[in-house]
Parts: C-alpha cells; structure tokens; sequence
C-alpha cells in the first residue's frame, strides 16, 4: 500500500507515518483506532509500491494523480515489455469521489479517464473502472453492513478468458460486511460519486438551521433529479437503473446525514448564523466571497486534520461549466448551493433551490 509520507507526533515523539502504520497497524492520522490488518504493509516509495501488480486500487485525492501517473506508467511499461504474452495484465478502480474539469473547455472529466490517459501506452490500453457507494470510512473500518457498486468494463483476460469484471467484484466482495454489485455504466456511478458531495453541503445547510427530515427528504429527492440531468448532459451510456444502485441513491442519502462534507456545511452554516463566520458581523445574512472562502478554509482545517473537503471544489467547477454552457437556470438547487457556499447568499434561503423546473 503507497502512503504519501508524512510526519505523525505522537507521546511528544515525531515518527514517519508509514512506520507507525507497520509496527501499530492503524492509520492513527486518517483512520485512528482502527487496526489494519499485519498484511497490509505502507510503502512510501510509489514505484516499490506498484511494483508486479495486476490490479491498483486507487484511493486519493484526485490532486495527487498527476505526480504520482508517470512513476506508475514507468513500472507498468518496464513489466509489458519483458511480459512474455504481451499482456501485462494490470487494471485499475478508482475509490476518488472526485471529478476533473478541462481547463480550456470546462467540461468534465472523469477521474478515470485521467488515470486511464496517464497510464496508456503504444503497447496497452490501460483500463481503470470505479467503486462508488454507501461506504462512510470510519463504519466499513469498524466491520458495518455497507454495499458497494463496481463499475467497470474490463472484458475477458487475454490468455485465460475469464471475466474480469466478476473477478474484480469477487475480489472486493465480502458477504458478512462489504457486498458489491457490477455494473457497466462507469460514467454514471463516477459522477454521481462526484454530485452527491454538493447536494451534502446543502443537506448540512439545513442541518445548521436546525430544519428536519422533510425539508433534508426534499432537498434529495432535488439533488437525486439533478445528479441524472448532469450525467445524461455531460456523457453517454447513462443507464437509468445507475441512480438506483449504491452509488446513486444509496450514496446520497449517507453523503447527506454523514461525512465530511455535510458536517462542514454544517458547520459553516452555525459559525454564519452565529455571526463569526464574517468579518462585518453579519448573522444569517449576506457575507462576502472573501470571507466565505476564509471561512471554508478554517473549518477544514479545524475539523478534518488534514482530509480535504471534495464538496466545496466539485461546487465551484460544476458551478464554472453549468454557467459557461448556459445551463444554470435548470439546475437551482446547485445554483442556490453555490450562492450560500462562496457568493454569501443567507444560509435560509437553501429552500429556494428545492424544486425541480
């Protein structure tokens, strides 16, 4: 397992991450009190880490990719050459909860895609699919039912001919605790791992209001119609059973009563509605971009000890493409979080972005 180094203190004592992880078996930056299992081993060099593998699981942030794609490109190609078959036999999945914009264009990218271009070669096409769902780390760490939705398609192995994607599923699946289904629709269970952590900013709004479970049932019924209108405007394929799965509905609904993001949003919205959330003193009313940014960057430094939001940069890059293509007005619940999160509209007025035009 590749884990980007970093010091950890811990009784007063400064340690490397990685050799925390090997001798205490726990994350105890990212995941603290949690045992990872003594096969599990953290390698901070990336080319020693990838090294003979046939499948990469990729769980990052998303920025991380364009440093870390060529010194994995350079280990793949070294082992396609020599492969005596010409097939080097390595795919990927994607665990990013993320999207990528085209800086000239604005259109979205998917993840994949991005790992699927920095790793392709003249000699191989590299395939990477995405696992998307209901999984809330600290409770599939902790052994909770949780399901998951891998999508992929990887095709038949080249020498053997078994199927690839159920053997990727069987892989991942475990019964007692961590079930996962196949589908083919890569494009539609990304996105809507990418959407659901705007509309949980909008779901800690309402949490930060104090508002109840019909005005939250509102606001998903909203973000789940507006999470299928982006996917069938931005990419082909798009299957309507796709929402259905965990990673539609399923991760809507534990994005929007969990995680990091609704408990951010939360947050954000208590520090305005307090009134220390601005430099003017405002209370529940309008705040400048300036001190909305300000204010983001606090709370995910005080609250996440070194996690990122994903849900503030996937808002303001959905926000940047819906109002290049002159799309905005279709989607009002994204429009509306956008205006609370960084334009300073008062926290109450998320009700208005509740409606389906």
């Amino acid at each position: 397992m590749w884990v980007h180094e970093e010091d950890v203190t811990i009784n007063n004592k400064t340690r490397k991450l990685t050799q925390v992880i090997n001798e205490q078996h726990e994350n105890v930056k990212y995941l603290p009190g949690h045992n990872i299992p003594e096969n599990v081993v953290a390698i901070p060099d990336i080319q020693e880490a990838v090294q003979d593998s046939t499948l990469l699981i990729f769980v990052l942030p998303h920025a991380f990719l364009p440093n870390i794609l060529p010194s994995i490109k350079q280990v793949i190609e070294e082992r396609s050459s020599s492969a005596s078959d010409g097939h080097f036999g390595c795919r990927g999945v994607s665990f990013i909860k993320g999207m990528d914009f085209c800086a000239n264009t604005n259109m979205p990218v998917r993840v994949s895609q991005t790992i699927e271009k920095g790793l392709h070669n003249n000699q191989f096409a590299f395939s990477c699919g995405v696992m998307m769902g209901a999984n809330v780390a600290v409770e599939v760490a902790a052994g909770q039912l949780c399901e998951s939705t891998l999508a992929s398609r990887f095709g038949t192995h080249a020498t053997h001919g078994y199927d690839l994607d159920e053997y990727t599923r069987r892989i991942l699946h475990l019964d007692e605790t961590f079930r996962v289904s196949h589908i083919r629709d890569v494009a539609g269970a990304e996105a809507c791992g990418a959407l659901k952590n705007v509309f949980a900013l909008g779901s800690g709004f309402i949490d930060g209001l104090g508002l109840g479970g019909n005005t939250k049932a509102s606001l998903l019924r909203v973000g789940l119609h507006e999470m299928s209108r982006f996917c069938r405007l931005y990419f082909d394929g798009i299957e309507d059973s796709t929402f259905m799965e965990s990673c539609g509905v399923a991760d809507l609904i534990t994005t929007c009563y969990g995680g990091r993001n609704r408990r951010c949003a939360e947050a954000f919205a208590r520090s305005r509605i307090d009134g220390g959330g601005a430099s003017n003193g405002a209370i529940g009313e309008n705040m400048s971009p300036e001190d909305c940014t300000d204010l983001w960057e606090t709370i995910e430094r005080d609250l996440l000890g070194g996690q990122k939001l994903q849900g503030t940069g996937t808002t303001l890059e959905v926000y940047a493409t819906l109002k290049a293509e002159g799309e905005l007005d279709n989607f009002p619940l994204i429009k509306n979080i956008h205006s609370i999160a960084f334009q300073g509209e008062p926290i109450e007025s998320i009700v208005d972005g509740i409606k389906i035009v």
